[in-house]
């Protein structure tokens, strides 16, 4: 097992992740942007070491800084959280070539899963069911229509290199995929240094399912059941939930073998997520696999028991699985609400600045992940969330009805908060009922 591990992180994750090192005896080195000198995650760790300007791509992206801070300090791996560097092969292969662990799958899985194209490739071979797309990366807006009009409107263009849903367009005509495509393209390049794009056929008011998968060094994997993140906002989550209401057990056990075999087909180990669309009739698709943790672990903590983040590093560290397929049972029922520095009734514009005054609520299964104090100040550097607040029930409907307590008892003062909005979509009826799907909160709520 290792004695020192180095976050390269920041926010709630950082903070997670040093109390599960705490819980195991490791020592911890935190990395650190001027922006964040007063973070809780440099508080919290044993060490911490300043990278850079407050800008991410002169800190917590620059690798040189991070491999330099770890070698410094004699940490022997590397957590990179979700986000940033967590998901880049050449920031993993660095790692690799400085005899350091990076917590994560090898650079080459990450390379072969990160790219969309690739990916269901892979999948295909694995004969895992995957959406009607182009045969690789596009490039060519004139290549891109006429590969939309072969698979048939409505068409998803999607950034190849892509995440946290940018690079992405819904196009149902002709007439509007030029124009979609070069915006996309252009997005793209932007944000993750690489336009080539993906074009697959657009399923019509779909559940977004994803299932937790578990992978040692020894061949051994297993799941961890569903969650369910079909609440988002341009692409991004902003509710989920675990189990979902629409996965019976026939289904999980379906759609978790298939996750497994995919998972073995990539070759992968350590934690993982594989996103799957699901269709009115109950039919599934592969959408891409996740090479980190996910904001949305802790729901899939609450119902199984299983520490993620311990069992990332024990695998990591070279130790086997300790846990079998059977050993994994789904119980109770777990929500978790992403709560953002943020004013909805203004576009969702981010509220950086300093939090007055703080209180969060507790009692029985309620959890918070998060970062902030009072007096903390939020940098306007980065996004936006501040917290995750999280509920356990012995069923959906108490679980629902401790999420409305708990959101009812938090009390952030000195910036605009979503608390107000999560409380709208607890309460809709049709949310109540389980009847939603990934475009619900377009439609509901901000037509």
């Amino acid at each position: 097992m290792f004695s020192k591990i180095l976050i390269a992180n920041r926010g709630e994750i950082a903070v997670r992740i040093i109390r599960a090192c705490r819980e195991m005896g490791i020592e911890t080195v935190a990395v650190y942007s001027e922006a964040d000198k007063e973070a809780l995650h440099v508080q919290l760790a044993d060490e911490a070491v300043c990278i850079g300007p407050a800008k991410s791509k002169d800190s917590y992206l620059k690798m040189e800084n991070i491999i330099s801070a770890t070698v410094l300090t004699g940490a022997e791996a590397i957590h990179p959280g979700f986000g940033f560097l967590s998901e880049n092969s050449k920031f993993a292969h660095m790692c690799k070539d400085c005899n350091i662990v990076f917590i994560g799958p090898e650079p080459d899985v990450i390379e072969s899963l990160g790219n969309k194209s690739k990916a269901k490739e892979m999948m295909k071979e694995a004969k895992v069911p995957v959406i009607r797309g182009s045969e690789g990366a596009v490039y060519d807006e004139q290549e891109g229509l006429s590969i939309a009009k072969d698979i048939g409107f409505p068409v998803m263009i999607k950034a190849s290199a892509g995440g946290g849903g940018r690079g992405i367009r819904i196009v149902r005509d002709k007439k509007e995929f030029l124009n979609s495509f070069r915006s996309a393209k252009s997005e793209a390049k932007a944000a993750f240094g690489d336009d080539s794009m993906y074009i697959e056929k657009f399923i019509e008011k779909p559940r977004h399912i994803e299932f937790q998968i578990l992978a040692d060094n020894y061949g051994n994997v297993i799941h961890l059941g569903e969650r369910d993140c079909s609440l988002q906002r341009r692409n991004q989550k902003v509710l989920e939930e675990a189990p979902s209401t629409v996965i019976d057990e026939n289904l999980r056990k379906k759609m978790g073998d298939v996750a497994v075999r995919a998972a073995k087909a990539a070759g992968y180990s350590n934690a993982g997520t594989i996103e799957f669309l699901v269709d009115s009739r109950g039919n599934f698709y592969f959408m891409e696999m996740n090479t980190r943790i996910q904001v949305e672990h802790p729901i899939t903590e609450m119902v199984t028991g299983v520490d993620l983040i311990k069992m990332q590093i024990k695998i990591a560290s070279g130790e086997k699985l300790e846990l079998s397929q059977e050993d994994i049972k789904i119980k109770g029922h777990s929500i978790e609400c992403r709560i953002n520095a943020e004013n909805p009734s203004k576009g969702f514009m981010p509220c950086p600045g300093e939090i007055k005054y703080i209180y969060i609520p507790g009692g029985l299964g309620v959890r918070l992940d998060s970062a902030v104090y009072q007096g903390y100040k939020i940098p306007p550097n980065y996004d936006s969330m501040i917290g995750k607040l999280i509920v356990y029930g012995e069923n959906r409907d108490e679980a629902i009805m401790r999420m409305r307590r708990a959101l009812g008892e938090f009390i952030i003062e000195g910036v605009d908060t979503n608390i107000d909005f999560q409380f709208d979509i607890l309460n809709n009826d049709q949310f109540v009922a389980g009847d939603f799907h990934t475009g619900f909160i377009e439609s509901q709520f901000l037509k």
